[in-house]
């Protein structure tokens, strides 16, 4: 059903007022406050202590084979839901600003966890996890990171990367010395190529399923390809709408495009995306070569995926240096449930600098923004946000 445009005004309008009321801990660019987020309307008062500090030890794999990558995949999930859009693509072009804060607090070399597309890929730059697992409810987003698996690791640089996931022939003089800027003003003016993209969906489809000997179903090869459309058909110029959303295909134009994000900074100029450099695409380069980011279906409040990636965490002796939430509670508190979240989230081994990464509407720095709706970040720590759920059933 297509919605109007009065219709997608009103909604806006509903959400900003709900942010409103959005946990105090979630101010804009900010070190984490002290103060726990705020509990939903009728939660109960806390009287349990809060959750367990992880264990000091390491034990997480140095690399997963195939069979064990999918098989952590597969035993972590729970049974895929919806989302109102495809979220292809982030539309967070302020999601720099929290990194120089969380890099003064949280670890590197622990686990990162995560919800969504790309943007995952640059806070994993920037604190170099051991290993990462993302978290969503779509089938969808695990197919995707399953594409961004098989690029990965086929590329050898940023712009053979870009070569790939735009379906684009690689722009004669781009070196592995190219400013981002440069690779992305190359790859603008290259045209789609409609014979380049066959032959990178067979290869993609290839990697996973002969080289990792991942048993995709026909479905997730057939998302895979869709997925894989967007890419070719918009380059550089993808925007999260495009693939869906309040407006349909191509609604909200003026989000953020792929480019934007790429080559934003944060507060201080300071390129940070996992295209910025050679050195942060070889980060998620090595991750994916040794099967450590992980891609997981779940609802956050759901009575699985959160809770048994906890587990194995514990078990392995790893540690969650930062768990990046988007706007998910902003849903979760709408449909009642942000408490099943917060015992979830509990059960996961973490330490006072263990931090939650959210995001919130509202305008951009210096009041500029995206008529689309980017949300801006905020950081806050994990242990101080979970006790409003301990001991509660």
């Amino acid at each position: 059903m297509r919605w109007s445009q009065l219709d997608r005004w009103v909604c806006a309008a509903l959400l900003v007022v709900f942010v409103a009321a959005t946990p105090a801990s979630c101010a804009r660019h900010a070190a984490p406050s002290s103060a726990p987020a705020a509990p939903p309307a009728g939660a109960a008062a806390p009287v349990a202590p809060a959750p367990a500090a992880a264990p000091a030890s390491a034990g997480l794999p140095e690399r997963l084979s195939d069979a064990e990558f999918w098989k952590l995949t597969t035993d972590l999930s729970e049974p895929g839901g919806t989302f109102r859009s495809e979220n292809l693509l982030s539309n967070e072009v302020w999601l720099q600003y929290v990194i120089p804060d969380l890099l003064t607090i949280a670890r590197s070399g622990r686990v990162y966890m995560g919800v969504g597309p790309e943007q995952n890929f640059t806070y994993i730059a920037a604190l170099k996890p051991a290993m990462a697992l993302i978290v969503d409810i779509r089938r969808g987003n695990l197919n995707l990171h399953l594409m961004y698996k098989a690029l990965f690791e086929m590329s050898d640089d940023r712009a053979d990367f870009l070569s790939r996931l735009f379906s684009r022939r690689r722009p004669e003089g781009l070196t592995r010395a190219a400013t981002v800027q440069e690779i992305f003003q190359a790859y603008a003016a290259a045209p789609a190529d409609e014979k380049y993209f066959e032959e990178n969906f067979t290869a993609i489809v290839d990697r996973l399923q002969k080289t990792h000997g991942f048993p995709l179903p026909s479905e997730d090869v057939s998302n895979i390809r869709n997925i894989f459309e967007f890419f070719g058909q918009y380059g550089p110029e993808l925007t999260y709408w495009m693939s869906g959303g309040f407006g349909g295909r191509g609604g909200f134009r003026n989000s953020p495009t792929y480019a934007d994000l790429m080559l934003s900074s944060d507060a201080g100029g300071t390129l940070r995306s996992y295209l910025a450099s050679e050195d942060n695409f070889l980060v998620i380069k090595i991750l994916e070569s040794k099967n450590l980011l992980v891609p997981v279906v779940g609802n956050f409040a759901g009575p699985k995926a959160v809770r048994a990636v906890g587990a194995w965490l514990r078990e392995h002796h790893g540690v969650v240096s930062a768990f990046y939430l988007s706007n998910v509670e902003q849903y979760l508190n709408m449909d009642g449930i942000w408490m099943d979240f917060c015992r979830n989230a509990a059960e996961l081994p973490i330490d006072e600098t263990s931090q939650f990464i959210r995001s919130y509407r509202g305008g951009g720095p210096g009041g500029a923004g995206f008529g689309g709706g980017s949300l801006n970040q905020g950081i806050s720590p994990m242990v101080a946000d979970l006790k409003l759920c301990a001991g509660a059933h």
